[in-house]
């Protein structure tokens, strides 16, 4: 039994909001109905229907989401740099873009060779 079958509500759509003013339940009157979860910042994080369809997603400190998937079995995982830009993402079907800065290795003496300089000139500070 739904809730508005459980109130008896004939008034439709019948919504529910949070405390503040976020949609969370909606249902109309041939009984069907959706439902919404929000995180601390008002981002949705959760929602499902009455056919049985659910996603979710996980939010980074910058309300990026970093992770979502769904009851299809779709899922994606990203990754944000310091600017909010996205650097990295994960497919389910496997396809990655990856745009993470990678590490630059070279030797003493290619460092020296790229400043002209021998390697006894050159110096690390901390």
């Amino acid at each position: 039994m739904t809730i508005a079958q459980q109130l008896k509500i004939k008034d439709f759509p019948f919504t529910i909001k949070d405390k503040n003013g976020k949609k969370i339940y909606c249902e109309d009157s041939d009984g069907s109905w959706w439902r919404r979860e929000f995180d601390t910042n008002g981002k949705a994080i959760y929602g499902e229907d009455s056919d049985g369809f659910w996603w979710k997603s996980e939010r980074d400190a910058n309300g990026k989401e970093i992770y979502f998937e769904n009851s299809t079995g779709y899922w994606r995982k990203r990754e944000f740099d310091a600017n909010g830009n996205e650097i990295y993402c994960k497919y389910d079907e496997g396809i990655i873009r990856d745009n993470r800065p990678k590490p630059v290795e070279l030797t003493l003496e290619q460092i020296a060779a790229k400043f002209g300089i021998s390697i006894e000139q050159l110096r690390i500070k901390d």
